[in-house]
């Protein structure tokens, strides 16, 4: 346990535009930073394709990673001395804080809902396998790497220090939410973070807020709802991530199919076949399917040599809004693009998004979320929602939006099918 206390002999510091310094003092945390499992993170977007949309957005899960460990690091501060907070966990916080996103795949969530993975389960696997980040918190004890796992996997026992890193409120989201603002340049994402930390206190097994800091909470969940429905949601970003499922599911398609890559997905077929190894997993970066990306325009698959370069050089798919109740009308034009030589598994796809701002507590329903409790002066607790008019009006008000993305240009081009083609305008309309 002697090196769970081991300091570096002078502190280091990462100059950060969102907390503008990020400090670093024990040995654990920089050895963890130099692994190469969190090194790979350097060389995945925290905003997948979002770079398509807002230019600036570049910004890697390396950076967020490190601005969640430094807004922990500041909480705890905060909390040092309270009777509720145990300083014993101190490490285990800021370890977790650091590592959540370690198991993240290339462009993330679009890459998860392709190939069914999970990046929660993968960053266990990254903290429990045989890893560099593995061998560095074994250091520390022995089951210094399940206990930071049960913090990522929210089974561990003091629920306090998930609430932490996993909550309606927590350091991950206000790390994520000002530095997407930041780096994609909208003025929807901030709010004063300082103010909220400082308010925040430990109490039993739950993150609480102090009753003076409700109006910078309801600015902090405000700033949520605008961030997802203008930049998350943005419907060019959908498109863009439209397009890339689609180049990934034809590949895995053709490959299964027996087709002749001029250019053979090696990194991938592990993926393909349903049998990658942790190892084969952290191999994966953007870099790798960009790669596959600019190779495979040269594919002779028309599909998926035309779904990379669209990707590649930003052609992406126009969008009209769409209800479920159009089904009918999402039949013909099925049908319409068949005619006209459009394969609509890949040229036109309905995709949805839908958001919970803040939610109560309602025991028992699925993806149940504990809600965020107020402080009160007479040290009592009250749940956000009962208190403030603000969170009352989008309390438990999930907002789903439709659309339906097809290649205006390829429609546009149609010259050998007048009447599919003016079928498909007409029915797009």
């Amino acid at each position: 346990m002697t090196y769970a206390f081991d300091k570096l002999d002078e502190e280091k510091v990462f100059k950060d535009p969102v907390h503008r310094y990020i400090h670093v003092r024990e040995r654990l945390i920089w050895e963890l930073i130099g692994t190469a499992e969190f090194q790979r993170l350097r060389r995945i977007r925290q905003l997948g394709t979002t770079y398509l949309t807002f230019h600036g957005a570049e910004h890697s899960r390396f950076s967020h990673s490190l601005g969640v460990y430094e807004i922990t690091r500041r909480i705890i501060d905060v909390f040092e001395d309270h009777p509720d907070w145990e300083d014993g966990e101190r490490l285990l916080c800021l370890c977790a804080a650091l590592l959540h996103d370690v198991g993240h795949g290339p462009f993330s969530h679009s890459f998860e809902k392709v190939f069914n993975t999970d990046h929660e389960a993968y960053t266990q696997a990254i903290i429990l396998g045989d890893t560099e980040i593995n061998h560095v918190l074994k250091k520390v004890s022995a089951d210094f790497p399940e206990k930071v796992a049960d913090v990522i996997g929210k089974t561990y026992k003091n629920k306090l220090i998930i609430s932490m890193i996993s909550s309606q409120i927590d350091a991950d989201r206000m790390d994520y939410l000002l530095r997407d603002a930041y780096y994609t340049g909208v003025s929807y994402g901030h709010f004063d973070l300082e103010r909220i930390w400082r308010v925040m206190r430990p109490r039993d097994d739950q993150v609480v807020i102090k009753y003076s800091g409700m109006h910078a909470v309801e600015d902090y969940i405000m700033s949520r709802y605008q961030m997802y429905w203008q930049v998350y949601f943005h419907p060019v970003t959908r498109s863009a991530e439209v397009i890339l499922r689609k180049i990934l599911h034809r590949a895995k398609s053709l490959y299964h199919n027996g087709y002749a890559f001029r250019y053979p997905p090696g990194l991938l077929v592990p993926l393909f076949k349903e049998s990658m190894t942790l190892s084969e997993y952290v191999r994966l970066d953007e870099s790798v399917i960009l790669y596959y990306f600019q190779v495979w325009q040269e594919e002779e698959d028309p599909i998926l040599s035309d779904l990379c370069r669209r990707f590649t050089n930003r052609r992406l798919f126009k969008y009209v809004e769409f209800t479920p109740s159009n089904y009918q009308i999402y039949a013909d034009l099925r049908e319409a693009f068949k005619e006209a030589g459009l394969d609509p598994d890949y040229y036109l796809v309905v995709d949805s998004s839908s958001d919970l701002p803040y939610d109560f507590y309602r025991p028992g329903e699925e993806g149940e979320r504990l809600p965020i409790h107020l402080l009160m002066p007479d040290n009592s607790l009250k749940e956000l929602s009962r208190e403030s008019d603000v969170v009352e009006a989008i309390s438990g008000k999930k907002r789903t939006d439709h659309k339906l993305y097809y290649p205006a240009d390829f429609i546009h081009d149609l010259t050998t099918h007048r009447s599919a083609k003016e079928r498909i305008q007409s029915l797009l309309q």
